[in-house]
């Protein structure tokens, strides 16, 4: 397989952790049941490389000084990130399918889709100017 046609890895970041609060029970049961077997699927599918579910607590650490910023993992959101799911897929529109089928979307929950870089794309940058510059 040449590398164009090499299969591409995609995070999948779920945002909105309070989706289940004012459910009926039968109907978070039956979300559950529906994360599940969509998990389950992507799996035997084997496309899902890493998962895991994010704590709510954390710290943002930014500045020159790196200083915690605030007493969450994000400081202007209430999107919080609840967990992500890296996948190894063939493409971005097979990225976007897979995203669009989490049956929390339904429920208001949301899906950022980021494509992995293969080089860090600050690095690239740097190292692109100061070739420039040594030119």
């Amino acid at each position: 397989m040449n590398e164009e046609n090499a299969p591409k890895q995609y995070l999948l970041l779920f945002r909105g952790s309070g989706w289940d609060k004012d459910l009926p029970l039968n109907e978070l049961e039956q979300a559950m049941d529906a994360v599940n077997a969509w998990f389950d699927k992507l799996q035997q599918r084997g496309i899902v490389k890493a998962a895991q579910a994010l704590e709510a607590e954390g710290k943002v650490i930014t500045g020159r000084h790196g200083r915690p910023l605030s007493d969450g993992p994000f400081v202007e959101s209430k999107e919080t990130i609840g967990g992500f799911l890296l996948l190894e897929v063939e493409n971005l529109e097979e990225a976007m399918n897979v995203a669009k089928s989490n049956p929390i979307l339904k429920y208001g929950g949301t899906t950022e889709l980021r494509p992995v870089a293969e080089e860090c794309p600050t690095f690239r940058r740097v190292k692109d100017r100061l070739a420039l510059a040594a030119a």
